[in-house]
């Protein structure tokens, strides 16, 4: 399952699954990637960064000493440009692996253009399927309103308290350090009624974007299905929810992008191109951190799925892009899997990449969950980096109700809102520095193993001793 989904998620969708192929939305079609020889045309320079970047993102890079370089300029236009027929589409690029992504129902046409000579290598990462099994919408409310029962009194973290409190995030809070000037970009699935539910209405969204192929241009399409999950919902409320008393966000202060790049019909190496789009999105609208509850391991084509073997932070083409946030300034906290109880049992991509911190799960007792997926890297690396509380987590669902659910997915949330709020309180550190200082905190970080990793980070003893 490439999906870092909550166990409990998984159970109701295959409850919920019709019995019925139903056909793929759209015409039949192909998408390539291709990589580009060099970015010898650029009409942009790396002395004119701001026509590239934005404020916050090169005001980011000047604070940790980092440089702007040749993989920060856009791809070529004028390559682009080659791939532009009558019967393609481009669906994007990626400046940092100087890559452009093209849809087409000609797949003739596209194994074509992978032999142009600004191309060094070219691949398919999607097909459409004919049919697939889709599980049935689900239409949901809005609960304006939480059950007497869902309270604790006089208690501002309310039911989330074992969560934050876990990890000394309570410290961190009662020192005023909650994520003011901290923006984080949330990378998912999809966002049922963010926008509607009362404990996120005060929660700071800077923006919102869809970079998965999508059903047709109209926005009516293009919101229906950025709605139509509620995996980032709940993600978004262990970082952003203020219901005092009944569950409260690690970084309610935040400010927020979210970004969907996970096609939920399919299981196709095109998400790492979405991913990575997504990242770089945030990185040039200034995110300080990104929290990604997504991983990859098997895809519909077997051939296509990654092997042990794979898990060194440099084959999957994710995780090379995931490996190289942290040179430009921004943590990334990544889902360590669900696969501890199944054949594959190890963390999947872009969870094994270097400098970021790999989240995995715990139960309130303190010992793994048994779902939590486990490391090393293929290189031996220390995996996953940290744990939190996982199983089960407080949340709010897509209909604003809370809700306790398990899997890795919503332990890292836990862990991303206090990064920012150590990094707000620790401004001048880089994001190496910050990454360093939650590993050494952890209460195994003297003996650290491939269940644990380096254990339970304590952010107040992070913040006080750094």
């Amino acid at each position: 399952m490439k999906r870092i989904l909550p166990l409990l998620l998984l159970l109701m969708t295959t409850l919920q699954a019709t019995a019925a192929k139903v056909k793929y939305p759209g015409e039949r079609c192909y998408i390539f990637r291709y990589t580009l020889r060099d970015k010898a045309a650029t009409t942009y320079s790396l002395e004119r960064p701001q026509r590239f970047l934005s404020r916050r993102s090169l005001e980011r890079r000047q604070r940790q000493g980092l440089a702007v370089d040749s993989t920060d300029l856009p791809v070529c236009r004028r390559y682009v440009h080659q791939f532009e027929t009558g019967d393609t589409r481009i669906l994007g690029t990626s400046r940092w692996q100087n890559t452009v992504v093209v849809a087409s129902a000609d797949s003739g046409l596209l194994a074509r253009l992978g032999r142009l000579p600004i191309v060094s290598k070219s691949r398919c990462v999607f097909i459409a399927p004919d049919s697939i099994d889709k599980p049935e919408e689900l239409r949901l409310n809005v609960h304006e309103s939480f059950n007497k029962w869902d309270s604790v009194k006089n208690d501002p973290l309310g039911m989330a308290r074992p969560q934050i409190e876990m990890l000394c995030g309570d410290s961190l809070h009662e020192a005023g350090l909650r994520g003011q000037g901290m923006t984080i970009a949330v990378l998912d699935g999809g966002f049922q009624n963010y926008d509607r539910i009362p404990a996120l209405r005060r929660t700071r969204i800077e923006g919102v974007h869809d970079f998965v192929l999508p059903i047709n241009d109209s926005e009516t399409a293009r919101r229906k299905v950025f709605n139509s999950i509620d995996h980032g919902t709940k993600v978004l409320s262990a970082l952003a929810a203020q219901a005092p008393e009944v569950t409260m966000g690690t970084a309610p202060e935040a400010a927020y992008w979210l970004l969907r790049c996970e096609d939920p019909l399919t299981e196709q190496p095109v998400e790492e191109d979405y991913w990575t789009m997504a990242a770089e999105w945030a990185d040039s609208v200034g995110a300080d951190v990104i929290n990604s509850s997504l991983g990859y391991y098997k895809y519909d084509n077997s051939t296509d799925s990654y092997r042990l073997q794979d898990l060194d932070g440099r084959t999957a083409f994710v995780s090379r892009t995931a490996s190289m946030l942290a040179q430009k300034g921004i943590v990334l906290c990544n889902s360590a899997g669900n696969s501890g109880m199944g054949q594959w049992k190890k963390i999947g991509v872009p969870a094994d990449a270097t400098d970021i911190l790999t989240v995995g799960a715990v139960n309130k007792e303190r010992n793994i969950a048994t779902f939590s997926s486990i490391g090393p890297s293929q290189d031996q690396r220390v995996k996953p980096d940290v744990v939190a509380l996982g199983a089960g987590t407080t949340l709010l669902s897509g209909r604003g109700t809370l809700v306790h659910d398990m899997g890795t997915s919503f332990s890292t949330p836990v862990v991303c809102g206090l990064v920012a709020c150590l990094w707000q309180g620790l401004r001048q550190k880089t994001a190496l520095e910050i990454i360093d200082l939650v590993r050494r905190s952890a209460d195994q970080y003297a003996e650290p193993t491939n269940i644990y990793g380096y254990g339970l980070p304590n952010f107040w003893k992070a913040y006080t001793n750094p």
